[in-house]
């Protein structure tokens, strides 16, 4: 498992995270404070407060290319 920070600022930036993270087969969970949801589910990103970093959690060996598709999206 690798983990990181996203930002999602606009509800294209949303939609284009989701479309990436839908072509791995692997989970990928979302955390904001105590909520944990699935990261290829739109409505559950909605339910997330956006206005501040939301931490990732990819649970796969091979994180490399998705990490390199979502680095517009990652914050330190």
């Amino acid at each position: 498992m690798r983990t990181c920070n996203i930002m999602l600022n606009t509800i294209n930036d949303v939609k284009g995270f989701v479309n990436i993270v839908c072509k791995y087969d692997f989970d990928v969970d979302l955390i904001s404070g105590r909520y944990a949801i699935d990261a290829k589910s739109i409505m559950g990103i909605f339910s997330l407060d956006l206005s501040k970093p939301i931490k990732l959690e990819a649970h796969t060996d091979e994180p490399s290319k998705f990490f390199e598709e979502i680095k517009p999206f990652v914050v330190e």
